[in-house]
């Protein structure tokens, strides 16, 4: 059976949660709340081993399914660890600690801390400090009365950065715009349609700004359920003053409904690859064994789930 996941891949030594992170903090986005649906784990999942050619990742979940701690391990001596508590559903602390030959670094280990103001508008605020009690940064995080996030502002040594979101809908269209210090940096449009099969298609186009100039652009189709159907990714050519097509990917998801291809197109050239899993006996299954051909590529999970938990005898 050949059957796929809906991760994303990730570069090497990066991994996928950390990965994530730093494509969500790019843009001043608040820190994502992860859980096992991020790594496609389906059911009571309690912890998840991931063994990678350049090391391991061990995941552990509460029984809510939040992402609660996140080991890498680069070596026996060299590992990171990341933990997350929560509070009423919403992240509070975030801890960051880097070991190297067995011993913590303090000086690359830190920790977020959050506190939530919900008496108006939500405000977030967010306070980073290193493992010497060094203050490095905080964030403010205000939301408007849809409780959609409107404001950032970022603060640290070398002074005051202040980011503003705004929306707007035109005939169905969902337009965000991310400004930094009044310049341009990111520009999010949203629209729906309808395709052959009368099955309803977000298309999501995202284009980048660099000096407020434009720079890059990504589109992407997807189901209603979330699969990317197709992503295409340009570039902008300041001579033609338009956005050239660079890279086309097309996924195709077999029965079960987990990615089966994904085709790389290239100008003329065209390139595929294939996932083939191996499943356990959970059910739903989640898979133990992923081969990405014609590579052959591999990665391993090792999964523990939460025992079912039986009620107590009530006394007679």
């Amino acid at each position: 059976m050949k059957i796929a996941n809906k991760i994303v891949s990730i570069s090497r030594g990066i991994p996928l949660v950390l990965f994530l992170m730093i494509q969500s903090f790019g843009y001043g986005q608040l820190p994502k709340i992860f859980t096992r649906s991020d790594l496609n784990l389906h059911g009571e999942v309690k912890s998840c081993l991931v063994i990678t050619d350049y090391g391991k990742e061990a995941y552990e979940f509460n029984k809510e399914g939040l992402l609660t701690k996140l080991t890498t391990l680069y070596s026996d001596t060299d590992y990171d660890i990341s933990y997350y508590k929560y509070f009423n559903g919403l992240l509070k602390e975030k801890r960051l600690e880097n070991y190297r030959e067995d011993s913590l670094d303090r000086q690359t280990s830190i920790a977020n801390i959050y506190f939530i103001d919900t008496l108006q508008n939500k405000i977030v605020k967010e306070l980073i400090y290193s493992y010497q009690k060094e203050f490095l940064e905080q964030y403010e995080y205000f939301y408007d009365e849809d409780g959609s996030l409107a404001t950032i502002k970022r603060k640290n040594n070398e002074g005051l950065d202040e980011t503003q979101i705004t929306y707007d809908t035109i005939e169905g269209e969902h337009t965000q715009t991310i400004s930094v210090n009044g310049i341009t940096d990111r520009i999010v449009r949203r629209s729906f349609r309808t395709d052959k099969k009368k099955q309803k298609v977000v298309n999501i186009l995202e284009k980048d700004y660099l000096n407020g100039e434009p720079y890059k652009a990504t589109e992407v189709f997807q189901d209603s359920l979330g699969r990317k159907q197709k992503e295409i990714l340009f570039s902008y050519d300041p001579v033609k003053s338009s956005f050239t097509k660079t890279r086309e990917f097309i996924y195709e998801y077999e029965e079960h409904g987990f990615l089966s291809r994904k085709t790389t197109l290239v100008q003329k050239q065209e390139a595929t690859q294939e996932y083939i899993y191996q499943l356990d006996a959970h059910l739903p299954p989640n898979w133990i064994k992923k081969i990405i051909t014609p590579t052959n590529s591999y990665t391993t999970r090792r999964i523990v789930y939460y025992e079912d938990e039986l009620p107590e005898e009530q006394d007679r």
